[in-house]
Formats: C-alpha cells, sequence, structure tokens
C-alpha cells in the first residue's frame, strides 16, 4: 500500500488523516488549483476597488476599524504573523505537526481563503521536504482559530523562528536555504488565513482519537486474556444478549471478545461444576462499558472528520459572487467537545482494566496466588504495578475535566466567548500514554495469571497475544526489576503489536480508520 496520501480537500477521510499521523507522505490533488486561484483573484479585485474589507486591507480583532493603506498591506501580513507568535511551552511532537500542516493545506486548497496558488505549493513543499515548524504547545484558547501556535507555523514558512529536520532543531531561514526554498513572502489576507483556523485543535484531538483506538482495541485483548486469567465465563458477551440492548458498539464488542475466546481450554474446564454464578462486573460488563466507549469514540471521529474537511478561518472569500464575508468559522467548540468526550472513554478504558487488576491480584476474587506470585510473602509480585495503574487511572480523572465548559475573553472583548479545544485535545496524548501503561499492565497481569493454569491453554488468538509477550518478557517466578517489562508490554499496545497479533479482523475500528 502507497505510503502518501493525495488530499482532495473537502472529501479527505478519516483514514488518510490517520495515515499522515502515523508517518505517511502527503500530495495536493492538482485539481484544486483553478479554486484556489480564483479565490487570489477576488482578493486582488478587492483591493482594487479600495473598500475597505476586514482582514485585506483593515486591523485584526479589536482594531478592524483601522484602515490600512495599499502599500503596507504586505507589512500588515507580516506583522500579524510576527506579533501572533507569542507560544510557550514545550513544542508539539513532530506527528502532530505534520498534521497540522496537511490539515491548513487542505483548508487552504478549498478556495475560501484567498491565498495565491504559490503559497499553497509552499507550504506542500515543506511537508514533502520533511521540513517541520517547532510549534509551542500552549497559548491557544481555541477561538479566534488557534493563532498563536499556527503564527508559529507560518513564520517558520517565512524564515523566523526553526524548523525540526531530522530530529534537530534548525533555525528557519537555514532550513529553507538547505532545501531549496525561498522565505514565504505574504502577500494580501495571506498571513490571516495561515494563522487563523481550528488545524491545531482538530488535528491534536486527531492524534489524541487514533492513540485511543489503539489503547482501546489493545484493551479488548487483555480484557479477554483477563476473564480467562479469572476463569471467568463468555456467557455475558452472548450475542442475544447484546441485541436485546440493540447498541451497536456493545454489540460489536461482546462479538469481538468472543472471538478472542473461541477454543479457549481454559474457558471450557469451568464450564461445568462451577459454583460461581455471576462474574465481577469487570469481566462481565465489558460489552456494556467499552460498547459504549466505541459509540463515543465513533461520535468525536464524526465530528472531527467533518471538522477537518471544513474552512475555518475568517475572514472567507466567495469567488463566484465576488464576496469576502466575516463569520465565526475559527470557533472550535465542535472539536473541544469531541476532544472531552475522548477524554471520558479513555478514563473509562483505563478504569475498568484496573479494576480487572486488581481483581487478579486478589486471590479472593481470583483464586489465583496473592499478587500472581507462586511464592508470596517472600515475593512482592504484582502488588505494585497494581498501585501503579491505580495511579494512572486517576489522574487521568482529574485531567479529564471537561475544558468545553471553560471560558474566558480576549481581545479587549471583542472574542468574549471562546472554546478552549487546545486545552482538551492537547491533553489526549499524555492520557493515551497512561491508558497505554494501565493496558500494559494488564497484559502482564493476564498472561502471568494463565501460567497458573497450564497445561491449558486458552484461544489461538489469545496464545498468540502470550507468545508475542513471552518473546519480551519471560513469566514472573521471584521479583526483578520490574519498570524493564512494563515498558516492553506497554510497547506492545502503543506499537498496535499487540492487536495485529491477536488479529485486527475481529476488533472494531474508529469509523473506516483502518480502511
Amino acid at each position: 500500500m502507497t505510503r502518501t496520501v493525495v488530499l482532495n480537500p473537502g472529501s479527505v477521510s478519516l483514514a488518510s488523516w490517520r495515515k499522515i499521523y502515523f508517518g505517511g507522505d502527503v500530495a495536493l490533488d492538482e485539481g484544486c488549483r483553478a479554486g484556489i486561484e480564483a479565490g487570489a483573484e477576488t482578493i486582488r479585485a478587492i483591493i482594487a476597488k479600495g473598500e475597505p474589507v476586514y482582514g485585506i486591507n483593515t486591523g485584526f480583532g479589536k482594531l478592524a476599524s483601522v484602515r490600512i493603506d495599499a502599500a503596507d498591506l504586505a507589512t500588515l501580513q507580516r506583522n500579524i504573523v510576527l506579533s501572533h507568535a507569542a507560544g510557550v511551552g514545550e513544542p508539539l511532537p513532530v506527528p502532530v505537526v505534520r498534521l497540522i500542516m496537511a490539515l491548513k493545506l487542505a483548508s487552504l486548497a478549498q478556495g475560501a481563503s484567498g491565498v495565491r496558488w504559490s503559497t499553497v505549493e509552499h507550504l506542500a513543499a515543506c511537508l514533502r521536504k520533511d521540513l517541520v515548524p517547532v510549534i509551542p504547545g500552549q497559548g491557544s484558547v481555541g477561538a479566534s482559530g488557534d493563532l498563536a501556535p499556527l503564527a508559529h507555523m507560518t513564520a517558520s514558512m517565512m524564515g523566523v523562528g526553526e524548523f525540526f529536520v531530522d530530529g534537530a532543531r534548525v533555525p528557519a531561514s537555514k532550513a529553507l536555504a538547505d532545501a531549496g526554498l525561498a522565505p514565504l513572502a505574504l502577500g494580501p489576507k495571506e498571513g490571516l488565513a495561515l494563522l487563523n483556523g481550528t488545524q491545531v485543535s482538530t488535528a491534536l484531538a486527531l492524534a489524541g482519537l487514533f492513540e485511543t483506538e489503539r489503547v482501546f482495541q489493545a484493551a479488548l485483548v487483555t480484557g479477554a486474556l483477563a476473564t480467562d486469567a479469572a476463569k471467568g465465563s463468555d456467557g455475558p458477551f452472548d450475542a442475544r444478549i447484546q441485541n436485546l440492548r440493540r447498541h451497536r458498539g456493545q454489540v460489536e464488542v461482546a462479538a469481538s471478545l468472543r472471538a478472542l475466546m473461541q477454543g479457549s481450554a481454559i474457558r471450557a474446564s469451568h464450564l461445568t461444576n462451577d459454583d460461581r454464578v455471576q462474574d465481577p462486573y469487570c469481566l462481565r460488563c465489558q460489552p456494556q462499558v467499552m460498547g459504549a466507549v466505541l459509540d463515543l469514540l465513533r461520535q468525536a471521529g464524526e465530528t472531527l472528520g467533518t471538522e477537518a474537511n471544513g474552512v475555518s478561518d475568517n475572514p472567507l472569500v466567495f469567488s463566484d459572487t465576488g464576496e469576502v464575508i466575516s463569520g465565526g468559522n475559527f470557533h472550535a467548540e465542535p472539536v473541544a467537545f469531541a476532544a472531552d468526550m475522548i477524554a471520558m472513554a479513555l478514563c473509562e478504558i483505563g478504569s475498568l482494566a484496573e479494576r480487572r487488576i486488581a481483581m487478579l491480584v486478589d486471590p479472593a476474587l481470583s483464586g489465583l496466588p496473592a499478587f500472581l506470585t507462586p511464592k508470596p510473602g517472600l515475593n512482592s509480585g504484582f502488588m505494585i504495578p497494581q498501585v501503579t495503574a491505580a495511579a494512572l487511572v486517576s489522574e487521568n480523572k482529574q485531567r479529564a475535566y471537561p475544558a468545553s465548559v471553560d471560558s474566558i475573553p480576549t481581545s479587549a472583548n471583542q472574542e468574549d466567548h471562546v472554546s478552549m479545544a487546545a486545552h482538551g485535545a492537547r491533553r489526549l496524548l499524555a492520557m493515551a500514554a497512561n491508558a497505554a501503561n494501565v493496558i500494559g499492565i494488564e497484559l502482564l497481569a493476564a498472561a502471568q495469571g494463565c501460567d497458573f493454569h497450564a497445561p491449558m491453554k486458552s484461544s489461538a488468538r489469545l496464545e498468540r497475544v502470550r507468545a508475542a509477550l513471552r518473546d519480551a518478557v519471560p513469566s514472573l517466578e521471584d521479583d526483578r526489576h520490574f519498570a524493564p517489562d512494563m515498558e516492553q508490554a506497554t510497547a506492545l499496545v502503543v506499537s498496535g503489536k499487540l492487536t495485529e497479533v491477536a488479529g485486527d479482523d475481529v476488533l472494531p475500528a474508529i469509523a473506516e480508520a483502518h480502511a
């Protein structure tokens, strides 16, 4: 399969954005050139008329009433970029910035921003040559767009600031020269078009969604393995139960769990003469909880897919009528809501998994040796990994307070209601990393629990998972340095190797993200 994603502005699939995030190359469909040039021609015509139009020959925000002379229009655009490049904090990750650039490229290419074809080509060339702007992560309130971070992106293209080049921070002017690119010289409206929009919030939220998808799928695998480790029942996964509830996610999760456990000798060993009537909720209610998580993630994915294909700068150019109209598409409220939903989903993925870990280390609940060690007392076994999982779950709960309910006025009260989408989206990668570590701990604990059932084996799919883990981490006989084991297990989660080994064909995806 080709690595290159060809952007057809307005109709890019969620799968394509996912592919770009995980390293795919980007190219722009040449068919959009005519629309871009028509938008730029509309701007030229407005300037020729000399009438005041916001963002073209006026000041910005609260200064919109200030008229700018034609001789100063280029300076106006340069000034807005440099003055707005006021972000702080650690730089955004390279994969996120590449996604930001691709999102901005797809937005500008729809011809409603009034930029020239040469400007769009410059952005595409930076992507093609792996020049990734250094963008501080903090400074956006999610309206009027992600101004500060997008200004840093644009400033780099102008030769001001820095690019990441092969992992190193290089002065922008040098990086451009080394790549054979001249610094971008902005035309009328182009600075505003480049730094206005929701691309940073959207990229961060999409990145969070894609990382969460991997954690979610891995949690289905470890949940099935933990069910076998505890000799739990797959009866609650019966399709008839789910069909009576009718939630799509619940139906699909139950089907996935049945497929993962199909043929398990461990399960077969306690189909009869088992005194237990019902398993704890962390096993029995996996379809209900994880199904709801799946439905929520899909809803967030639909919102973000729509946003990614939209145009969110201001003002917007309508070349068919020659009009430029100011509006509020830069307000990132939809992205903020989607990010809040993903944060809640991450909390529940980790919370349910941590309860399974706690159940497995408790001999009264699991029937397994205390803390999953053959010699409890002399050894502590999985005592503290469970504590770590609990700490990570609690941290995610603290981070999940809805960002979208907050607002603070900016720009002398001109921008008096903002979305906080960037805040809501920026936390997601850290939350996904926390949840991935919890699932890595569950993988270790569930595999260890199944070790005690030898020579009985789990299903073919789950035995492949155990084998992949045991290639990197041996069974725990006596206490040893635990952190490296956890790192190896979590690496299987975040890399997608765990779900690949189990079989992607039985794991539900977010929309068409695996297409």
